[in-house]
């Protein structure tokens, strides 16, 4: 009978500097900081291992779930109890289309309801006023008879909402409440949030129209008319989506998040709010990138850090537990093969959730180039059902506390995000920073990182950068007549207006002029009852913003998509293809039996591919002068040398030479980089050089500039 397994006897534990002394002799010379250690663009080096003792010294390990500093969440029972909201955005144009989608989504596993207006609405314009805006990017709200089509059916106070309302809630918060109150409903029973951030609003648009004063005046009238009427109603929020839709970073993430937080704080708090007031009216918006752990740590720490501020102002323990709304970045979705997309969305959401988010939005994976239509937005709900219902995170506290990796990057987070909030304050704050282009600049300097490692596809993109689908069967928009829908807007306001007293309309939007410099609940009070009078939103803007035609201008966020570069290239090059009927190609040169050069010929063709390019292959040549002349018979403009470093001296010089030779116009492309030959291959006729740290879009664009596909 066999000896019982003595774990600790027979598998001694082992120190951490006996692990590094085997790590080296692994590396056999190479070094440990290069080999192993992974640069983020946080500044924090992700180690390829932690110990117990990287949690020496951390405030939040010894923690509870829903004790100070909140890391481990705001509640003891994290999702056990009380999950987070699905609250998928709903984007549809038209109160009739955005009526249905809602209310089949709400009986289909959604549980909030996430209100995405129109830019015109968000501008606070009516459709006769700003044509070009009606219809763009969500739901088209201009009056309390558009409201009562939209919300059909719905009882707004049974699921928690979260309403879109730019740089001022107070005009489209009327039309909800105008609505619940015409139902017989009770506004205290509305819980959610509305996203009025004039900063965030400032970062992105870079102006504002009317003074930050008055946004501040108006953001203190609507937290008071709340505090009152709608209590579980959050009306202060700092979305940070701009930031890390521009190239950010998490540090800058939750550094901009905290200085944002604290003008608002203080400002109110000028206007006579009390500390514990406001920060329980106050949500936090971010987007979710595709750093798994690091995306995790970023809401823990996000936690922990606001806790501290709220400390530092006086606030109590409740006040300092942070609301934390999330959706799935941008940056990093594609319009290339978008289907991959929804493999992006599934990490991200479970870093979110296993970060302690709130309430989320996973991104429909059609969401960057078309409105979602009922089958991505059912994919998009079913990532939160799945995570769910088979992968049980409604059954844990707290998924990821007590992890090392986890716990050390919270920490170094928080500490870096702390230090950017006190570089934002001695810069003056967050308004004035904004004003100097500080944060604008820093985020630019983490963009154009990525930039260049997406370029030379240190970062990748399946299916844009790496891995392309040239079978792919592109999406594109529906149909939308814009003019036309604006048209039927218009009529569809002045059918409203045909069913509105003027002159109690008229006389409900004058009373809003009385109490614009008096900062209590009252103005809501008035906006409200000037809705069911049937103001418009463009009514009760223009009256609410008062007198004078104050802009203030920043440099603005440069929102984009990190693959957008690699898309142009490879659509260029289809619409070459489709014009001219030819794609456009390069020759393989390969040199050998095929074991030789099928290596850098695989490679060659899938780089190529990426920009939508055609390889001609072949199984190898015996000598130079054969393959000289299949590559001129081709009747390719370019041409792909492949083998290997050992055979190149003997190859290069002549084929390159011949090829030139009898046509000096088709450019010449080694695959490799031999480095004690380079000059050599140049003199001899070799224009590029094939490697996996090229800079892939510069080779890509000089390519379709050569063959002509562009200009």
């Amino acid at each position: 009978m066999g000896t019982a397994l003595d774990i600790l006897k027979d598998f001694p534990a082992n120190t951490h500097a006996e692990w590094m002394e085997a790590v080296d002799k692994q590396l056999k010379g190479k070094p440990f900081e290069k080999s192993l250690v992974k640069k983020t663009y946080e500044g924090i080096d992700i180690q390829p291992m932690y110990f117990l003792q990287d949690l020496e010294g951390l405030p939040q390990v010894d923690s509870l779930p829903g004790a100070g500093p909140y890391a481990r969440g705001t509640t003891a029972s994290g999702n056990r109890v009380n999950t987070w909201n699905i609250a998928q955005e709903i984007t549809l144009a038209s109160p009739e289309d955005f009526n249905k989608a809602a209310t089949y989504d709400l009986t289909r596993g959604q549980n909030s309801l996430n209100i995405i207006l129109d830019k015109a609405a968000l501008a606070g314009q009516d459709p006769e006023v700003a044509p070009e805006l009606v219809g763009k990017g969500g739901l088209s709200l201009t009056c309390l008879s558009d409201a009562k089509i939209a919300f059909k059916d719905i009882d707004l106070t049974q699921h928690p909402i979260r309403l879109s309302c730019g740089t001022s809630g107070i005009a489209p918060l009327a039309m909800i409440a105008a609505l619940i109150e015409e139902q017989g409903g009770d506004t205290k029973q509305l819980e959610g949030s509305l996203a009025v951030d004039p900063l965030g609003a400032l970062a992105v648009d870079g102006q504002l129209q009317g003074s930050l004063s008055n946004y501040y005046d108006r953001m203190a009238q609507l937290t008071r008319w709340a505090l009152e009427h709608a209590p579980k109603l959050r009306t202060i929020a700092i979305n940070t989506d701009g930031y890390r839709n521009s190239g950010g970073s998490a540090v800058q993430d939750i550094g901009f998040a905290l200085a944002t937080g604290v003008a608002y704080i203080r400002e109110l708090m000028e206007r006579g709010l009390a500390i514990d007031d406001i920060a329980s009216m106050m949500s936090f918006e971010f987007s979710i990138g595709n750093d798994f752990f690091m995306e995790i740590a970023k809401f823990r720490a996000a936690r922990m850090t606001w806790a501290q501020v709220i400390d530092s102002f006086g606030g109590n323990e409740n006040a300092q537990k942070m609301y934390i709304h999330a959706r799935t970045a941008t940056w990093n979705k594609t319009e290339v093969d978008p289907w991959v997309n929804m493999l992006r969305v599934s990490t991200e959401a479970f870093s979110g959730i296993a970060g302690g988010v709130d309430s989320l939005h996973v991104s429909p994976f059609d969401e960057i180039f078309r409105t979602p239509n009922e089958f991505s937005r059912r994919i998009a709900r079913n990532v939160h059902i799945v995570l769910k219902e088979e992968g049980h995170l409604d059954k844990v506290v707290d998924p990821t506390g007590g992890c090392w990796y986890v716990e050390k990057i919270t920490a170094q987070l928080a500490e870096s995000s702390w230090a950017l909030l006190q570089e934002v304050e001695k810069a003056g704050g967050m308004s004035a920073a904004l004003e100097k282009g500080m944060p604008q600049d820093i985020v630019a300097e983490v963009a154009a990182k990525r930039a260049k490692n997406v370029a030379t596809r240190t970062d990748r993109f399946v299916g844009t950068n790496m891995y392309p689908n040239l079978l792919e069967k592109r999406l594109f928009a529906e149909p939308f007549d814009q003019q036309g829908f604006c048209e039927q807007r218009v009529q569809a306001v002045k059918a409203h207006a045909n069913t509105v007293d003027q002159d109690k309309c008229a006389e409900a939007v004058a009373a809003l002029g009385e109490r614009l410099s008096i900062l209590d609940g009252e103005l809501v009070v008035r906006a409200i009852q000037a809705a069911r009078q049937g103001a418009t939103i463009g009514m009760l803007s223009t009256a609410i913003a008062g007198e004078g035609n104050e802009t203030l201008s920043v440099k603005p966020l440069h929102i984009h998509r990190g693959t957008e570069p690699f898309e142009r290239v490879r659509r260029a090059t289809e619409a070459f293809t489709e014009k001219t009927g030819a794609t456009p190609k390069l020759f393989l040169a390969n040199m050998g039996p095929i074991p030789q050069h099928k290596g850098r010929a695989d490679f060659s063709t899938a780089f190529f591919n990426v920009g939508a390019f055609e390889t001609i292959a072949n199984d190898g040549f015996a000598t130079v002068d054969e393959a000289a002349k299949a590559t001129l018979d081709s009747g390719a403009k370019a041409v792909v040398i492949c083998s290997t470093d050992a055979t190149y001296p003997e190859i290069v010089p002549d084929l390159a030479k011949q090829i030139k030779a009898a046509d000096p116009g088709i450019m010449i492309i080694l695959a490799g980089y031999p480095k004690d030959h380079i000059e050599a291959f140049k003199e001899a006729g070799v224009d590029e050089f094939l490697h996996v740290r090229v800079n892939a879009l510069d080779l890509l664009s000089k390519l379709q500039k050569h063959l002509e596909v562009i200009a």
